[in-house]
């Protein structure tokens, strides 16, 4: 999925080998472990072509071989989510730098001395839109308020399911903009089809590209997994929302979630309740807008718009330092 992403924007991709090697089966772990090394001699060429004056890192098994490929370039680690996971854990040994989204993180780093809290990067552009500019841009009106349902890249599959069994009764108080993912996105316009009444204010999409600032601004409510980013798009629009953390994702969506939830911006379903309260719970905010007000303020709070900003900057320090080292070398 990164390549189709990436090639949109023009912006030049190499693939690693890489596999995870914890809580793998035993029989996968030498596979694993074969491809591993063979990301690491990939990662090798990769910098040999490139010649890069620093590495920036947002964690996952893909990093460790060019963690490990890379280990005398200067290097920045970003951690995106609140918990690290385990292959951050293992290339923080190798970064200069570590940039977290909240000062929690930092108490599963005790002993390194160069971090900083930048909070989480999003796009400039997703910034903007008006309220106005994305009701035109949906063809959503005013009558009703706006849900806005997104499970991640590829969708959520559980979340999607529950939406669309409960399908007539959201629209009966709110327009629902539901952003499905490739996979379900067929079945979601089929329950469009199937719907007799308040199907205009249905409206189903695979996926937003440029389009998802739109969906932020337009929307009063969101229901969402609770992946690393919503800890900054979320806050950065003062969207409350409704979280649902993926349960097989280790406990760094549940531990996401509990932050916001905390934080006054949030309130989080368990995911194998989600088909009988999910339409309840929506109907309760979207008719209190005294408690949405309050969420948008505290999540207004917790917003850092100049975060990618501040990464950047302390890259260009990396690289200023290691000139400066190396010319008085």
């Amino acid at each position: 999925m990164e390549t189709e992403m990436i090639s949109r924007l023009n912006i030049p991709y190499s693939s690693i080998p890489a596999a995870g090697v914890h809580g793998v089966g035993f029989l996968s772990l030498p596979a694993n472990i074969f491809r591993l090394v063979r990301g690491v001699f990939e990662s090798r060429r990769i910098l040999a072509r490139f010649k890069p004056d620093a590495l920036l890192f947002t964690g996952g098994f893909v990093a460790v071989p060019m963690a490990i490929a890379g280990r005398k370039i200067a290097s920045l680690l970003f951690i995106p989510d609140i918990e690290p996971g385990l292959a951050i854990k293992a290339i923080a040994r190798f970064s200069n730098r570590i940039a977290v989204t909240v000062k929690e993180t930092k108490e599963f780093f005790p002993f390194h001395q160069h971090m900083v809290i930048t909070g989480y990067p999003t796009r400039p552009e997703l910034s903007g839109w008006t309220r106005e500019t994305a009701h035109s841009h949906f063809g959503l009106h005013d009558q009703k308020p706006v849900l806005l349902v997104f499970g991640g890249s590829k969708g959520a599959q559980s979340i999607n399911h529950s939406v669309l069994e409960n399908l007539a009764g959201l629209l009966e108080f709110a327009q629902v903009v539901h952003i499905t993912g490739l996979a379900n996105y067929h079945e979601a316009t089929q329950a469009a089809d199937r719907l007799s009444i308040n199907n205009c204010d249905y409206h189903p999409y695979a996926y937003l590209h440029e389009d998802m600032g739109a969906a932020f601004a337009a929307a009063d409510l969101a229901v969402c997994r609770a992946g690393a980013s919503t800890l900054g798009e979320l806050p950065l629009f003062g969207l409350p929302v409704v979280l649902i953390p993926y349960p097989y994702a280790w406990q760094y969506q549940k531990v996401n979630a509990e932050y916001l939830v905390q934080h006054g911006g949030a309130v989080m379903l368990i995911d194998e309740n989600l088909k009988t309260e999910l339409l309840s719970t929506v109907s309760s905010l979207l008719q209190s807008p005294d408690r949405l007000a309050e969420m948008r303020h505290s999540f207004k709070s917790l917003a850092t718009p100049q975060a990618a900003k501040d990464i950047a900057n302390i890259l260009q320090e990396l690289v200023s330092e290691k000139e400066e080292k190396a010319s008085n070398d």
